[in-house]
């Protein structure tokens, strides 16, 4: 056993008898409710690579058709690899998060370069590539490699803490380190596949963070924090209920601040503006600034070279004296 993988002293694994349960309940609910998604069709770890980078901090219902669309116009790494970084961006719109896709051609290029174009099937190998951090390796490990490894997202992490050790709140009583040993230990022989899968559809669709349908659940029968939440109230919701105000409290702050005044919202305008120009044309600064913002004046520059300057830091424009286009 590699040290990463040793159990930790500052938690105690479950009884067998309990994860041999949760075991069962987990993959056969999973087995007949899984969710039908593209990417679980295919071994493909090209595939598998795009659909997990597409789904970093984007909805599954936003990625699926893009997805698809995306493998259309880039149908092999090398393909992706040999594209203009402008085309790449273009494709990925309306996803959000660009730097997303100027990061995975530079994966795809990175494989071709080191790996002969085939995506390393190891998570050592996995880690190396540039972007790539142990989730997505152990995912595309997994996914497309069907190998025996853990992979903890927030989903998983969330299901994995609830039903082993009980609500997370005030605060996880695991760090992430010791999370990813417990889900290794946490594994069913063989099953790692399907475990993975099952416990990330559960937690996006029934152990959810604000709302869990604790009604619903396949393994509430065994779940520490089912039994802890029905200690404070005779229906075992007065925890959640809690939680899920602070969540709308969080949410209510954060709104305060419209999004249409981000930086993130004038990024993505620029983005769109410089994808509607003709082929390696440039746009002046001061032009750029009148077509996305109202009102823009002299005073806007400083603010807006520094919005362009983080755009070209994160490889998604060109920045050059005479004006800005797409790479």
């Amino acid at each position: 056993m590699s040290k990463a993988s040793q159990p930790t002293a500052l938690f105690i694994l479950p009884a067998p008898e309990l994860s041999a349960r949760v075991h069962e309940y987990l993959l056969q609910w999973y087995a007949a409710a899984g969710r039908d998604l593209p990417w679980r069709g295919t071994s493909d770890p090209y595939a598998v690579l795009v659909s997990e980078i597409m789904l970093q901090q984007t909805q599954v219902e936003r990625v699926i058709p893009k997805y698809r669309q995306f493998l259309e116009t880039f149908p092999t790494l090398q393909d992706l690899a040999d594209a203009p970084t402008a085309a790449v961006i273009s494709a990925w719109v309306p996803l959000g998060y660009n730097r997303r896709a100027v990061n995975l051609q530079a994966i795809a290029r990175q494989i071709v370069q080191e790996y002969a174009g085939r995506v390393p099937a190891t998570i050592e190998e996995l880690i190396k590539l540039k972007g790539i951090g142990r989730y997505t390796a152990g995912a595309v490990a997994c996914f497309a490699y069907r190998q025996q490894v853990a992979t903890v997202d927030t989903n998983i992490r969330r299901v994995l803490h609830r039903v082993f050790f009980g609500l997370e709140y005030p605060r996880p009583m695991l760090n992430d380190a010791q999370m990813l040993t417990f889900a290794e230990h946490a594994l069913p022989p063989g099953e790692a596949y399907n475990w993975n899968q099952a416990l990330m559809d559960l937690g996006a669709t029934i152990c959810t963070s604000a709302a869990p349908r604790c009604e619903h659940c396949p393994i509430q029968a065994a779940c520490r924090a089912y039994a802890e939440m029905g200690q404070h109230s005779l229906f075992p919701t007065g925890a959640v209920l809690r939680q899920v105000r602070k969540v709308a409290e969080k949410k209510a702050n954060y709104q305060a601040l419209p999004f249409t005044s981000s930086n993130r919202y004038f990024r993505g305008r620029i983005i769109d503006l410089l994808r509607s120009q003709p082929p390696d044309s440039r746009i002046s600064l001061a032009v750029l600034g009148t077509h996305i913002k109202q009102e823009f004046g002299d005073d806007d520059l400083p603010w807006l070279q520094q919005l362009v300057e983080g755009l070209a830091k994160d490889g998604l424009l060109d920045y050059a004296p005479e004006g800005v286009r797409l790479p």
